[in-house]
Formats: structure tokens, sequence, C-alpha cells
């Protein structure tokens, strides 16, 4: 059962189109991934769900026919620019924030309590905002996003600040929340992480849509026109290969790209007949960095300098 459809919205800021007839529906108690470089339409893509500008034409529908004033206090937003009173306790703003979304205190202090154990912010409860690090802000700012128990998550590029151990962190409370019934739309335009983490995705470029589906038929459609080799001694043998777009070797391993997913035979008995030592030879599904630049290249256009 779908959760939230959207239906040729489109939007524009005087005479620049910032969303082009868009159209996707997201299921019930999956990750959505909303994909594109910066300036690519997540953000008011985004706003228009939340209901904080209108679309100029479409329509945006929620399970069971209800309208977003029904809709907004089961929806949970993490904006792309955070926003937290730096003067106040730890504690204090999550309580705070949990009360303007209609939580009981009483209720709100059971979950903070849970929260900040599963945040690992035990420390930090009676430190002031502004005395924290990006980092912990922004996992101050998650739990005042999901606190609620929200049907409906919105994490506008979520992993902006964190380290490593606290992006692996709040993937994991990700995950738990989805096993847990909630729906979560993923924005970012760091591709990498999308991939071990969206059911489904919305490939955006210029207001428009370029892909949109499940993220495994998508990855499978491309074919696989990579191959990943292990090798003792050298590949210089094969560096011009006719078959090869693209190689990065790090020495004794090399990623390399082919033309064509079809090229992996011919290329294979080239490093047979060039005596190329080679301990494996893997073929590899496209990453969805390469999948956006074919696709905004097939789509006549020219890819930004981004992740």
């Amino acid at each position: 059962m779908n959760l939230i459809q959207l239906e040729n919205v489109r939007k524009q800021f005087g005479n620049f189109t910032a969303v082009d007839d868009i159209s996707f529906s997201i299921e019930k108690g999956c990750i959505y991934g909303l994909l594109g470089p910066n300036g690519a339409g997540k953000t008011t893509t985004l706003r228009m769900i939340m209901d904080i500008i209108a679309p100029d034409s479409g329509k945006i529908t929620f399970s069971e026919n209800r309208q977003i004033k029904h809709f907004l206090d089961r929806i949970g937003y993490l904006p792309e620019e955070r926003g937290l009173y730096r003067k106040m306790k730890v504690q204090d703003v999550i309580l705070f924030i949990a009360e303007l979304k209609g939580m009981r205190k009483s209720e709100a202090i059971i979950e903070i309590e849970k929260w900040i154990v599963q945040m690992q912010l035990n420390e930090w409860v009676d430190k002031r905002v502004d005395q924290l690090s990006k980092g912990m802000a922004q996992k101050i700012q998650f739990i005042t996003t999901v606190l609620h128990s929200p049907e409906l998550i919105i994490l506008d590029e979520p992993f902006s600040g964190l380290d490593p151990i606290n992006m692996t962190l709040l993937k994991d409370m990700m995950l738990d929340l989805r096993e847990n019934g909630a729906t979560i739309i993923f924005s970012t335009h760091v591709m990498e992480q999308v991939e071990k983490l969206c059911d489904r995705i919305c490939l955006i470029h210029q207001g428009s849509i370029l892909l949109e589906g499940e993220l495994r038929t998508i990855k499978q459609s491309f074919g696989k026109s990579s191959v990943e080799i292990e090798y003792i001694g050298s590949i210089e043998p094969i560096r011009d290969s006719q078959w090869v777009q693209d190689c990065n070797d790090f020495g004794q391993y090399a990623e390399i790209k082919l033309k064509t997913p079809e090229d992996y035979r011919p290329f294979l008995r080239e490093l047979v007949d060039k005596k190329v030592d080679v301990t494996r030879f893997e073929l590899m599904e496209p990453t969805l960095h390469d999948i956006f630049v074919r696709s905004v290249e097939a789509h006549g256009g020219t890819v930004p300098d981004a992740e």
C-alpha cells in the first residue's frame, strides 16, 4: 500500500523550474532514496510534501485520502539546514520539541531517555547545544525528528557532519525504524550511502526524474559493465585495450570500466593472451554514480562535479 503519491507535481520560482512535472509513489515501510546533485530539486520536493511550499500544479496525496493538514503530526522532518535552540540544554530542547509535536511530558521523558542511550549521548544531556560538535548536534536533531514515532520520516542529508562511527550508528537506527514500520524518505547527493540503505530510488536531475523504481531492478537493467581484478606483476599490457573505457589501478588490484557489458569476454581473452597473471576476475554491477552519469548523458545533459 502506498503511503504517499505525487502526481504531475511542478514548481517554479520566477522563470526557474525547480521541479518539472514529477510523479512517483512511496510504499509503506520502505526506505526511499530521493537522489541527485545539489540543485536537482530534491529539497523543493520535500518541502512540497511537507506543505512548507505549495506546488504550482499537480497533486500530493497520502494513504486513506488524508490531507496534509491531517497528516503533519505523523511526519518527522530532518531538514538540510539544521535548527536547534543553541542556548538550551540538550534534554530541555528535545523535551520542548517533543511537546510541540503533541507528546505528553511524562511520555516524552521516557522516550528521550531511551534515545539518549541508543545515540550514545549520556554524557551530553546537561550540556548546552552550543557546546556540542556539529556531529553531536546532528544526533540531537535526529532524536527530535523521530521521538514521536512518526509514520513518515523525511531525512534531508542526514549524514552531514557525522564521522564514520556515527554514520554507522545512524544507519542502524534508520534500519531499525523501517523494521518497526516507519516509512523513510532519504534525500542525498552521496549515492554510495543509498546503495546500502534504500529499497527504491528516484533519481532527479534539473527538476526532472531520470530513473525511478526498485534499486535492484534498476541496477540489473544497466548490466555489468565493470570488472574487478586481482593480479600479480603488472597490467601494463592491457591499459590501452580497445575494450577498456577506464582503469583505476591500485597495484595488485584494479577496477576496470568496460565500454559495454558485452566486452567482458573479449577482455578476459585479452588478459589470457597477454599473459597477465590474474588471480581474481569479477564482474560488477555499475554504481549508482555510474548509472547517474550514464542517464544524464543519455538525456543530452552534462554531469556537475558532485559525488
